[in-house]
């Protein structure tokens, strides 16, 4: 069991508790709310809720009960599998499936359609991430591998360490993009003030480095390929948005309200190069733009006549 202290500055005076709450312990609302809620939320030494107003210097005090992992469920999911054999499965996810189960999601994540296809996946991430080597966000598609055992989680997360596994990602974003490529060199780090998302800063963070090239340009629109030199939370979106070229109907790094046929941002891992972990051999896996992609592109292309 954990508590943290907070002491509420100016600038948060009048804000709600289970606001305040939810950016400095970066969770959902609905995870704070239950922490108030069971009484785990102390203000000024009396249990405190959800829409209390906090005033200067107020003193908060947050338990945060102990984490027990839930046993993860195998769930009859279709996967669009791209490769597979006893060692390894490369599958093109689908945009709005979650990785891994957290808080409050414990089903139909990618996790519990790969325990239902796969016999074995390897146990080095844990009962909750089992076979998973890398991750993509909930709204970002495409090409993404895991492990069926240890031997073969310890080969291809090497390579992803290393970045001799190479990743390209296609992304539409807001601009045209003067540079016909580029690389964007800039520490990642969690947000300041909102701790649900990340951003370039130069205190607690980490060196993230993105290339990008132009593929095409729609006057109000470009559509970019992108390949890290890293692998930073949310590393693409915060570095586009940096440059002042947010993805395209990026809920968290881009503009408020976009008209584009998508739910999320227009972001899709279009290719992955990795040698086998076990044979060695040289494996390339690409998995084409989906129709909610290609619609953003048409949408782009009308919209700049």
């Amino acid at each position: 069991m954990e508590t943290k202290q907070y002491i509420v500055e100016a600038q948060d005076e009048g804000t709600r508790l289970d606001v305040y709450l939810t950016r400095e312990l970066g969770q959902s609302r609905s995870y704070v709310q239950s922490l108030v809620k069971e009484g785990n939320v102390q203000v000024n030494g009396k249990t405190g809720k959800s829409n209390l107003k906090l005033s200067k210097e107020s003193e908060i005090s947050v338990t945060i009960p102990e984490v027990h992992e839930v046993e993860v469920e195998p769930e009859n999911i279709p996967l669009d599998i791209l490769f597979e054999d006893s060692h390894m499965i490369v599958i093109n996810k689908a945009r709005g499936m979650v990785v891994h189960p957290a808080v409050g999601n414990h089903s139909g994540t990618l996790v519990n359609a790969l325990l239902y296809h796969c016999k074995d996946l390897s146990g080095i991430n844990g009962e909750i991430r089992p076979g998973i080597v890398h991750r993509l966000d909930k709204d970002t598609s495409g090409v993404m591998m895991a492990a069926k055992h240890d031997e073969s989680h310890l080969g291809l997360a090497e390579q992803v360490k290393e970045h001799s596994a190479t990743r390209t990602y296609y992304a539409l974003v807001q601009g045209n993009i003067a540079e016909e490529k580029g690389t964007i060199k800039a520490p990642i780090g969690r947000h300041p003030k909102d701790r649900m998302k990340m951003a370039v800063v130069f205190e607690n963070s980490k060196d993230a480095v993105t290339h990008f090239r132009v593929l095409e340009r729609y006057g109000k629109h470009t559509l970019i390929e992108c390949q890290l030199e890293t692998g930073r939370t949310h590393q693409i979106r915060v570095h586009l948005a940096y440059i002042g070229h947010p993805v395209v109907n990026d809920p968290f790094y881009g503009f408020r309200k976009m008209d584009f046929p998508i739910v999320g941002q227009a972001l899709h891992s279009k290719t992955l190069s990795v040698k086998h972990p076990i044979t060695g051999e040289a494996l390339h896996f690409e998995a084409p733009l989906p129709e909610d992609f290609l619609a953003c592109i048409e949408y782009a292309k009308e919209h700049n006549r």
